[in-house]
């Protein structure tokens, strides 16, 4: 008896910009946006804990080729910070562990404690997180009650603005490097301001060069599926998007045939050194390549064509 094929998805490929609902892990949304598109592969760019909602670019087919770089990009998020109280966790899905009592801030006060943030800090990665230590993630030993040591880690805080201020609560706006915890920096500026603190609402804005504003929440892409394949993927953005600010290095017809056969290339003109996006001479992206020290144009990630 012929065994049966087991269908493997389309082949599409494309950025979608999901607006990640509250309540939902980023793996969940990515394999509901992969049952929509009914997509070959897919992957996220970067993961959203379930209480924070915002911008998750989903990278279907050959553009997981570059949902790596979206990883390292910097990130904008805003957040509430909860001032007077720390959870186990850091944030408002954790339980209450201290509570004391919420000073009279002034504005001035706070972008004070604000400013000793910005720049390149030093951060200790919460118990609840996803780094993984001898391969066991560390939220799982949290869930257990362990807590072992961690190293810290540095980021950069591009800008920290102090959006709203009320009783106990503060609005902020961030613009910061990859791995930044926002709960971490919430709590270090509790722990300042000396009242302790924990993140209560997080929403990010922005990844790399994308932003919410072409984004799409769940419900609305549930609805578009209802008009078919044709509907879905006139949401998905060209992959190269992704690396909008990246130098672009155009390449001959001969040039493109040496560098898909896995052979760096001579390019007049192209940068001196760093990483470049590689375009055939009829403008089709083609993937990323890196300068070599002899000034020749090495193929690194190629996307698939055919």
């Amino acid at each position: 008896m012929a065994r049966r094929r087991r269908n493997k998805g389309r082949t599409i490929s494309g950025i979608l910009l999901l607006d990640k609902p509250i309540g939902m892990t980023s793996n969940a949304a990515l394999q509901r946006v992969k049952r929509l598109f009914n997509a070959s592969k897919a992957g996220h760019t970067g993961n959203l804990d379930p209480m924070a909602s915002g911008l998750l670019p989903i990278c279907l087919g050959e553009a997981t080729k570059v949902s790596g770089f979206l990883l390292d990009s910097d990130k904008h998020y805003t957040g509430t910070a909860k001032l007077g109280q720390r959870t186990d966790s850091g944030d408002a899905d954790g339980e209450v562990v201290e509570t004391r009592p919420v000073g009279d801030y002034s504005t001035s006060r706070i972008r004070e404690v604000f400013a000793q943030f910005s720049g390149e800090i030093s951060q200790i990665p919460p118990m609840h997180s996803a780094i993984k230590v001898d391969g066991q993630p560390l939220y799982k030993l949290a869930h257990q009650g362990i807590e072992i040591e961690r190293k810290p880690r540095q980021v950069e805080i591009f800008s920290l603005e102090l959006l709203a201020q009320r009783e106990d609560e503060l609005d902020i706006d961030v613009h910061c490097s990859k791995g930044t915890y926002i709960r971490t920096l919430v709590q270090d500026i509790g722990e300042q301001l000396g009242c302790g603190a924990h993140l209560n609402a997080l929403r990010r804005t922005g990844t790399g060069p994308f932003t919410l504003e072409n984004s799409i929440t769940l419900t609305a892409l549930e609805t578009l599926a209802e008009e078919g394949f044709a509907a879905l993927d006139a949401r998905l953005l060209p992959m190269e998007q992704a690396l909008a600010d990246w130098p672009q290095v155009k390449l001959t017809e001969d040039s493109t045939h040496y560098l898909r056969q896995g052979q760096a290339v001579l390019v007049p003109k192209a940068p001196t050194r760093g990483w470049v996006c590689l375009f055939a001479d009829d403008d089709r992206f083609l993937g990323v390549g890196q300068i070599l020290g002899d000034g020749r144009v090495a193929p690194r990630r190629l996307i698939n064509l055919t």
